[in-house]
């Protein structure tokens, strides 16, 4: 019965520090594009970690020059037991509407050129390159993405998890004549990231409006430090070609 009971504790404290480790990745979901390509916006939203409240962020950038629009992001948590992750969600949606409302977004889906979940173990988490959209053969050149992250050297100390660190995202050249360009990259870490560890690539999302310029949205998993282990949150790089 002792050793029975030795074993009952070693496995139940196997459970505790396990859970213990379990921080919480957030579910994104692409709104859209204005009719114009002009803005991008996706949402995230999840359960905290510890805590167990639900929580919605909804993100709008102006793809020409990488900002967020005004009175954005929407951002919405629910601190109070019993509160449901689609209340969130919900109040986040009705606090955005007079940004762009949802219908026009969901009329100019644009196209997931690629896409790898944080649990994807065989992607290469810094490198991403697609065919902008599903034409075959294919009639544009590729996206090639390339991420690093960086040291920052006024960067925070993340609590004994590491030191913060900021990223570069390039576009690599693929067509002949073309040249290599620097799409973002971070000279500081913004407040609203927390202490971000670390980054990899998750997605492309395409837009080729009517009469304009196509452009693409480069979504980015940010790795920070959550109550119960590492969280990832996501960003979005924008642009037009």
């Amino acid at each position: 019965m002792k050793t029975l009971h030795s074993g009952f504790c070693a496995i139940a404290l196997a459970a505790t520090c396990t859970m213990a480790q379990a921080g919480d990745a957030a579910s994104v979901n692409i709104l859209g594009f204005s009719a114009d390509g002009s803005t991008f916006a996706f949402e995230e939203y999840g359960i905290q970690d510890g805590s167990g409240f639900p929580y919605a962020n909804r993100y709008y950038i102006n793809t020409a020059n990488d900002s967020f629009l005004p009175g954005t992001p929407v951002r919405v948590s629910i601190d109070q037991d019993g509160a449901s992750l689609t209340d969130a969600r919900a109040q986040a949606k009705s606090q955005s509407q007079s940004v762009i409302s949802d219908t026009v977004l969901a009329a100019n889906p644009g196209f997931t050129a690629g896409w790898n979940a944080v649990t994807e173990i065989s992607a290469d988490p810094y490198r991403i390159e697609v065919n902008p959209r599903p034409v075959f053969p294919p009639i544009d050149g590729t996206l090639d993405f390339r991420l690093a992250e960086l040291p920052m050297p006024d960067g925070a100390e993340c609590y004994g998890f590491g030191e913060a660190a900021g990223f570069r995202l390039t576009r690599i050249a693929t067509e002949p004549g073309a040249e290599t360009t620097l799409v973002h990259e971070d000279n500081s870490i913004p407040k609203s990231r927390g202490c971000p560890l670390g980054y990899r690539i998750a997605g492309v999302q395409t837009f080729y409006p009517q009469g304009g310029s196509p452009v693409f949205a480069v979504m980015i998993a940010v790795r920070g430090i959550g109550f119960e282990g590492p969280d990832h949150r996501f960003i979005a790089v924008t642009g037009q070609y």
